[in-house]
């Protein structure tokens, strides 16, 4: 009976240990949240060590996150460091248990991991570094207290042999109170941090674009086939692919936002806010974007309505000049307020295509999560080369004096789009009725344009498509096949061939290092009108 008393103290200390590492670690991150609201939002722990495991991740696990989870996998990688997070308070909580001082090591040790991620992160300051330590103190002295409120000297008159120095209830109510105190300081962080944003906020309200100087013609009439399953030719806001490395969304204030324009080959350093910038000829003009992480007949490309400032007549002003004319610099390194880094061709953006500097999508002021106040656009390039998001600075360089983030990371230098063609209806694994079905998509090869697409069965002869209107060789362009399609299994593939006559390779590759290639294919099963399919 004496040893199975002494089982079950023992496992109620573990128990309650658990439970003090996992309320200390929840009063941490509540303060360290208070204190990131003063610092900034990329201060905050879990977003610094998620940054800084974005950062250190492999290529290949980042191709599978992005392929299998899409914009969810931040939220994904959020909870699985609260789960780690988790894991360690309560071991921790355990080890205090047994050995006070240890526990509370190992408490206070993951609050300096998170310090290091936040000075690891790009354009961090030693203030990035406070919420995680002043999270990881606090987590050590409430784990201190708890633990020595659960395990400490029994009081006069308590009943002998249990495992508590409170009674249960006593030691619930203290576990309550810190919980609601540190629901409490965390709901204030959050208030703090959307009020510190409110500026933001307000001066994307207030903000009225100007009308543009050079207007993009109306969309062609027969651009959007309005095939039912089709991709929309323009891409509504809400509904444009998001790929980022960004945590937290930045939210910048356009009232204070300035861009500097500096380095090689620079003979008049430009500098100037936004203000500056709607004061000058803004063009509007319609843009496909597409990511490099976007494999064959992925989701990742939307098409839109961009307005901005023409970067080459920028770069003009500053004194800058392409390679082709003797310019000493042949990278245009593109940094945004969060630290990102992204290197564009200096010869390509000044090529006579309309390379932006965006300020309006689709008729209204950038979203936040696409770039808000100023990115980049750039035709013909993926947007790991081109399309910086809240950009605050452009520096002259070279391609060999300097590598961006993601070619640092096992991409390629440069990457111009390739031409690329997607079947959006049928879905795979459709069960179409027999007869004749829609077979569409859209294809794009930006500043090339699509000329020419064809559709398949089995690996039969090519079927030309019907293609949308044009609508410049910067978009994308819709097609339709009708296909009279017979009962059974069937594999439809389709292909492209751009502006220049060049037709869509059929040779599968990945992403890496510059962009997947191959042709997209769909296999469906067509149901007889008697609904028996051999």
């Amino acid at each position: 009976m004496t040893r199975v008393k002494a089982d079950q103290g023992r496992r109620r200390r573990i128990l309650g240990g658990a439970v003090c590492g996992l309320v200390a670690a929840c009063a941490g991150l509540a303060l360290a949240e208070l204190a990131s609201a003063a610092v900034r939002p990329e201060s905050s722990p879990i977003t610094a060590v998620g940054g800084a495991v974005v950062d250190r991740t492999p290529v290949g696990v980042k191709e599978w996150a992005i392929r299998e989870f899409g914009t969810a996998d931040k939220l994904l990688l959020a909870l699985g460091i609260i789960v780690v997070l988790g894991a360690v308070a309560a071991l921790a909580g355990v080890l205090a248990v047994r050995h006070l001082p240890a526990g509370i090591a190992l408490a206070g040790g993951f609050g300096l991991v998170g310090a290091l991620a936040a000075l690891s992160r790009p354009e961090a300051t030693w203030r990035d570094a406070l919420p995680s330590l002043v999270g990881g103190l606090t987590a050590a002295g409430v784990l201190y207290l708890l633990v020595r409120a659960l395990t400490g000297p029994r009081p006069a008159g308590a009943p002998p042999g249990g495992a508590w120095s409170m009674d249960r209830r006593g030691f619930g109510r203290l576990v309550a109170a810190t919980l609601a105190a540190s629901a409490g300081i965390g709901y204030a962080g959050r208030r703090l941090g959307a009020y510190g944003s409110a500026g933001a906020t307000a001066s994307r309200a207030d903000l009225v674009l100007p009308e543009p100087a050079v207007p993009a013609p109306p969309v062609p009439p027969g651009a959007d086939l309005r095939v039912p399953g089709i991709s929309r030719f323009i891409t509504p806001n809400r509904d444009f692919y998001r790929v980022d490395t960004a945590l937290v969304v930045p939210r910048v204030d356009a009232d204070t936002w300035r861009l500097r324009i500096h380095g090689d080959g620079v003979s008049h350093p430009l500098e100037f806010g936004l203000r500056d910038l709607l004061a000058r000829p803004l063009v509007e003009h319609d843009i496909t974007l597409c990511c490099v992480s976007n494999e064959v007949g992925g989701p990742y490309a939307g098409n839109a309505r961009w307005l901005g400032v023409r970067l080459a007549d920028l770069l003009r002003e500053a004194g800058v000049r392409p390679p082709s004319q003797g310019g000493p610099a042949d990278q245009l390194v593109a940094r945004s307020v969060d630290g990102m880094t992204i290197g564009s061709p200096v010869e390509t953006v000044m090529d006579g295509r309309d390379a932006l500097l965006a300020v309006g999508m689709n008729g209204e002021p950038l979203p936040f999560a696409h770039g808000f106040p100023v990115r980049m656009v750039v035709p013909g390039l993926y947007g790991y080369v081109s399309a910086c998001k809240w950009l605050r600075e452009l520096q002259l360089t070279t391609f060999a004096a300097y590598d961006a983030y993601w070619v640092r990371r096992s991409w390629a230098q440069q990457a111009p789009v390739k031409t690329q063609s997607r079947i959006d209806t049928p879905r795979p694994s459709a069960e179409p009725e027999e007869g004749r079905v829609a077979v569409a998509g859209v294809a794009w090869a930006q500043y090339r344009g699509i000329s020419r697409v064809e559709v398949r069965v089995d690996a039969g002869p090519w079927h030309e498509a019907r293609l949308g209107a044009a609508d410049g060789n910067d978009t994308w362009r819709q097609w339709v096949w009708e296909w009279e399609a017979a009962p059974g299994r069937h594999t439809l593939e389709v292909r492209a061939t751009d502006g220049t006559g060049a037709v869509q390779t059929g040779v599968r590759t990945g992403t890496v290092p510059d962009g997947a290639t191959g042709w997209h294919s769909v296999s469906v099963r067509v149901r007889s009108h008697s609904r028996i399919t051999p």
